[in-house]
């Protein structure tokens, strides 16, 4: 959790967090900074220092440790108001590859610092957190921190029922260069196989596992585009997504990067939950539990005309983590991620109901 401060930052409320103070422990800090240069809220003495990270360039800086007072939208429309949120001072260098006008990045993960554990604590509710991500630039999608009970998406429909669930595992090992030894923050499920219009794929399910070094498994990102899986996995994917493709006469076509596996639009039909494709299942464990995929989520439209891609990319021969479950595929799903229990509520793709992220509406206007 970051905000630059290098510019634009100013504010009179703000509070540099002093070195051995609770704050600093919360933080989970281990350095403590001093500055000679002009006082401001990156440059202060006997104030403890994180490390800031952009996950998208891999880029990570020192930062002071601040707390200020925050905002945050209620689902009526108005505003709660945090009068001591922690956070870390970023600076310009961390904003590369962030979209335009962003100033830092929340902090959702599994920390005493990330949004939901901070706000659970100051309003004492449940910590847990909905996201929903939208498919379009010009709609937004949500997320929500407590429990918010019923979530309802126009026309009325009540997202929240009929969810699956499955556990979130822990990873001991931090996947981030710039906490080596920690375990990571970052959310991580347990996938036991891959299943293309119901057949299981032939993988080496050893990769789908965790092992002591923090290697394997597989990941929710949304700073990752598209999902990766490990070489391996990935050729044994898509080899059965073409097999099960031609069973659909639907027509390859010449690759586009950074997919490798493209067909012909007019070869396959369109539905309402995207194009008529075989069907992927994560199976999460149990045959009972599985996240499917339909075609809105694992295909992609690219920018030639009249070819759409398997949204699948090589994650390469040892990556550290063997599945990573990108953006894309995550666009349109309802995730409820509850952090007291370790358990993940998730939804298909919201537009088999017949809805979208994109549908909520809050009470009144800011």
């Amino acid at each position: 959790m970051w905000v630059n401060c290098d510019d634009h930052y100013i504010s009179s409320s703000y509070r540099p967090a002093q070195c051995n103070s609770i704050e600093c422990s919360v933080a989970e800090s281990l350095t403590c900074n001093t500055c000679n240069d002009a006082p401001g809220p990156n440059c202060n003495n006997n104030t403890c220092g994180l490390f800031p990270e952009n996950s998208i360039i891999n880029l990570s800086t020192t930062g002071d440790v601040i707390d200020d007072v925050a905002l945050f939208r209620s689902i009526d429309g108005n505003f709660a108001k945090v009068p001591h949120f922690l956070f870390s001072c970023g600076s310009n260098n961390l904003l590369e590859g962030l979209a335009s006008g962003v100033q830092g990045v929340a902090g959702f993960g599994s920390t005493q610092m990330a949004v939901p554990v901070q706000l659970s604590s100051v309003f004492n509710i449940h910590p847990q957190f909905a996201l929903c991500l939208s498919s379009t630039r010009s709609s937004n999608g949500f997320i929500f921190v407590g429990n918010g009970g019923n979530y309802k998406l126009a026309p009325g429909i009540d997202v929240s029922s009929s969810l699956m669930k499955t556990l979130l595992i822990p990873n001991p090992v931090s996947t981030r260069v710039s906490f080596k030894g920690e375990s990571s923050s970052e959310y991580f499920i347990g996938v036991s196989s891959v299943k293309i219009d119901g057949k299981a794929v032939k993988i080496n399910t050893k990769l789908l596992e965790i092992d002591h070094e923090g290697v394997g498994g597989t990941k929710l990102s949304t700073v990752t585009p598209f999902t990766s899986m490990e070489t391996s996995i990935y050729k044994a994917v898509t080899r059965a997504f073409i097999k099960a493709a031609e069973a659909k006469k639907m027509k390859s076509v010449a690759p586009v990067k950074p997919f490798k596996t493209c067909f012909s639009s007019e070869s396959i039909k369109s539905t309402r939950i995207g194009p008529d494709v075989p069907i992927i299942d994560l199976v999460l464990g149990s045959e009972d539990v599985y996240w499917r995929v339909f075609g809105a989520n694992s295909m992609v439209e690219v920018k030639e005309k009249g070819v759409v891609c398997l949204g699948l990319v090589d994650g390469g021969l040892n990556p550290r983590t063997s599945i990573v479950i990108g953006g894309h595929q995550l666009e349109n799903n309802f995730l409820e991620f509850d952090l007291a229990t370790s358990v993940l509520r998730f939804s298909s793709s919201l537009l088999f109901r017949q809805t979208t992220c994109a549908n909520f509406y809050f009470g009144s206007k800011p």
